[in-house]
């Protein structure tokens, strides 16, 4: 029965090591979306385009706040001379406008954050598409992304070797050349301009 057993042993033995011979090694790549994203002609105009929108809102945001600020100073000032009919008025006015400044920030708030949804989705449709391309082309059975995003735990924790970092690949896919992002880097900041000599006192 011992012997049988041994015999069974070895010919699993065998035949796993045949097994795993035969099957081809898992190829499993890794990138950085949002690093991807970031080096994008495309995600530098829609910053652009996001701080304008927000600059326009906080002008309008705060012209209104500017026109509460007189009139409750005003309202301060002269209320004790008010009749009671007058100050009511002037109180209701002041509590609508100080509602609308409120309404502003919201809803300033949810239209940035629509803007940037709607400026996003197509730069991220590109990405997508230059992830699947990378794959296909270099035989990734799966490509993972690195950042799990704001707050969470990476999802990748150790790599071993860049071998299989497919961000580079994927940058060259749209357009992007990784060996002049390294050379940007790289170079060293300019200089600040220097500050005149301040003459010394007599």
């Amino acid at each position: 029965m011992k012997q049988k057993l041994m015999a069974f042993m070895v010919v699993m033995t065998v035949f796993s090591t045949t097994l795993v011979a035969q099957t081809p090694l898992t190829k499993i790549g890794y990138t950085n979306v949002d690093f991807i994203i970031g080096k994008l002609p495309e995600a530098k105009k829609m910053q652009n385009e996001l701080e304008i929108t927000k600059a326009q809102l906080d002008k309008a945001i705060g012209e209104t706040y500017k026109e509460f600020q007189e009139k409750y100073e005003a309202y301060q000032k002269n209320g004790a001379n008010m009749t009671d009919v007058i100050r009511a008025d002037k109180e209701k006015e002041l509590q609508s406008l100080q509602t609308r400044v409120q309404e502003m920030q919201n809803n300033a708030q949810t239209s940035l954050q629509n803007k940037q949804q709607q400026l996003l989705e197509p730069i991220l449709t590109k990405v997508n598409d230059a992830i699947q391309a990378v794959g296909k082309e270099n035989g990734f059975l799966y490509i993972l992304n690195m950042d799990g995003g704001a707050g969470t735990t990476p999802i990748i924790l150790f790599a071993a070797s860049e071998e299989h970092n497919a961000t580079n690949l994927i940058l060259k896919k749209l357009g992007v050349d990784p060996d002049k992002l390294e050379e940007e880097a790289a170079a060293p900041a300019p200089a600040a301009p220097a500050k005149p000599a301040t003459a010394p006192k007599k």
